[in-house]
């Protein structure tokens, strides 16, 4: 795994806590943690699109993303655990860690190089 993968999930590790913010924030500290989330993990995600490929980047972030959410609310704000909402999510992080696996980082060409 490279350093541009672990943007990814550091980006996505930000998107439960923005998530989250956007539910729960009630003053000016809780939306100013909201804010400097997003700009975080939006930053991170932009910046590991410009080395590996901008679709799967996008879907293994939201994944990630809302496995994460679904996992904290049920542990920290008492949502109901249900089995099937762990099936999915299982099997939506099955599928973000195929793409992953199957997707190739791109190579740098020297300029004016053909791929």
């Amino acid at each position: 795994m490279n350093l541009d993968w672990i943007k990814v999930f550091i980006a996505a590790f930000f998107e439960v806590f923005w998530v989250i913010g956007l539910k729960h924030a009630y003053d000016v500290w809780t939306w100013m943690g909201t804010a400097i989330s997003i700009f975080i993990s939006f930053y991170l995600m932009i910046m590991a699109g410009e080395k590996l490929p901008v679709g799967t980047v996008y879907a293994v972030f939201v994944g990630m993303g809302t496995a994460g959410t679904v996992f904290s609310e049920i542990v920290f704000f008492g949502e109901p655990f249900k089995l099937m909402k762990l099936l999915l999510i299982l099997l939506l992080l099955g599928g973000v860690i195929g793409l992953k696996l199957v997707t190739k980082d791109k190579e740098s060409n020297p300029e004016g190089a053909e791929s």
